[in-house]
């Protein structure tokens, strides 16, 4: 693929900290293809003027919290698991078509750390964009999806859905994996878990979507109780290679992505 130039960005209300610049660069260099990417931090009332720019300017970008049903309303077409969860992380620029990577790169991530959800009880702890794209890969993979949030009305109609069960308590435990979706624990929630102790009675595991810090308060309180933990790192990594993938229009392999990761993380 050499020859290739694309401009890509990242959109969200504070991408400051995000490695996904340094994440793309490095997986599009990988498969021969350079890139300028740009990450955008914006305003609510900023969102429709940048995106205008980023939908007439850019090859393709990737979006986060909290705009990932935002900008669903932009587009000529949103498919696949985008369609299922009703949430886009990736815009491919030429077809102003939507997708969800989230979910893909979670579950390899899991894959690539030996885990198996297959009839197992999750607690996916929040119902945004990122609760969403989770749940739905969970289900899919034959897991037990359990999503808490605050809001019950909001709860009831994101799990109506999506076809998974509402949890009525964050913190009665119970459940063999938690996973925390909520960004609580980051920027200016560092040191706050969104769950007291007593939600991983019982618990096998707990994974954040949170990769700085490396060790949120949620891994630290789970680690404290004997659990093993897993940090968003990788998954970060994963759903960026799924996206650069369909931004060059080329069959996306696990066992790549695996080995990409493995290289990235050497360097």
């Amino acid at each position: 693929m050499d020859g290739i130039f694309l401009r890509l960005g990242l959109i969200g209300k504070d991408v400051s900290k995000s490695d996904s610049e340094r994440i793309h660069t490095f997986i599009l260099r990988e498969l021969g293809v350079d890139c300028a990417y740009e990450r955008l931090s914006v305003a609510q009332e900023d969102f429709d003027s940048v995106m205008r720019r980023l939908l007439g300017d850019f090859d393709g970008f990737n979006v986060t919290i909290p705009y990932k049903r935002d900008v669903m309303g932009y587009l000529n077409e949103v498919t696949g698991d985008a369609l299922a969860c009703g949430a886009v992380n990736t815009v491919v620029g030429k077809t102003l078509c939507g997708y969800n990577t989230d979910g893909v790169g979670f579950m390899t991530m899991l894959f690539a750390n030996g885990v198996d959800v297959r009839g197992k009880k999750v607690l996916v702890l929040g119902g945004g964009g990122s609760g969403r794209s989770t749940a739905v890969a969970l289900k899919k993979h034959g897991a037990q999806v359990f999503i808490y949030q605050r809001r019950k009305d909001k709860l009831q109609e994101v799990c109506a859905e999506l076809g998974v069960q509402a949890a009525e308590s964050a913190i009665l435990g119970g459940f063999h994996i938690l996973v925390n979706c909520t960004g609580v624990g980051m920027h200016d929630t560092v040191g706050i878990s969104p769950v007291s102790k007593e939600a991983f009675k019982g618990a096998e595991m707990a994974v954040d979507l949170i990769y700085q810090p490396r060790e949120s308060a949620f891994l630290a309180l789970a680690k404290s109780q004997g659990i093993r933990t897993l940090n968003g790192e990788a998954m970060l990594f994963y759903q960026a290679y799924f996206a650069d993938c369909l931004y060059l229009g080329r069959a996306a392999s696990d066992d790549e992505a695996i080995a990409l990761y493995q290289k990235f993380i050497d360097e």
